[in-house]
């Protein structure tokens, strides 16, 4: 194999100001700033995929910046890594559907802080304002547990339905 044929292809970077627009709206609601960017470049690719260069060169920051974003978006399973065929190079990728795949994930998500929650109940004591209110938490987020798989089922439903795929 030569190294011509072990050069990846070339891919388009994203729009800076659509990058900033969505990033920014990410992290107004509390993501924080960096992985919120490299989503939004992730998403915003035409391919889902960008190498950590690729991010760098987008956002205009350093590597180890890049490095501690993807580090906290493959924590939760927003991006994945993967190695280019014949490189050494590591290349992030976000799914098409990563908004489903990321609020789906009730055991990543959900049931520890159910866990943490039910703890924090029995040690506020039955009956206490605290364990009442720390209960109805734990109810709410066994409800939404429940509720995630027959919503994951009626997305499926309505993305198959969708005649000439998401907008364009």
């Amino acid at each position: 194999m030569s190294a011509a044929d072990r050069t990846p292809p070339e891919r388009h970077l994203p729009p800076v100001a659509v990058v900033e627009r969505l990033g920014g709206a990410l992290a107004d609601l509390g993501m924080q700033l960096q992985p919120a960017r490299v989503f939004a470049a992730l998403l915003a690719t035409d391919d889902g995929r960008l190498t950590s260069a690729e991010l760098t060169e987008v956002l205009d920051v350093s590597p180890a910046a890049v490095s501690g974003a993807v580090r906290s978006l493959t924590a939760v399973r927003m991006v994945r890594r993967e190695r280019e065929r014949g490189s050494r190079r590591d290349v992030y990728v976000v799914q098409d559907d990563a908004w489903h795949d990321v609020l789906v994930q009730k055991d990543g998500i959900y049931a520890p802080l159910v866990a943490a929650l039910a703890a924090a109940h029995d040690a506020a004591g039955v009956g206490s304002r605290a364990a009442d209110r720390i209960g109805l938490s734990v109810e709410f987020l066994e409800f939404v547990m429940r509720e995630m798989d027959a919503m994951a089922q009626r997305w499926e439903e309505h993305k198959a339905s969708l005649v000439h795929g998401p907008r364009r």
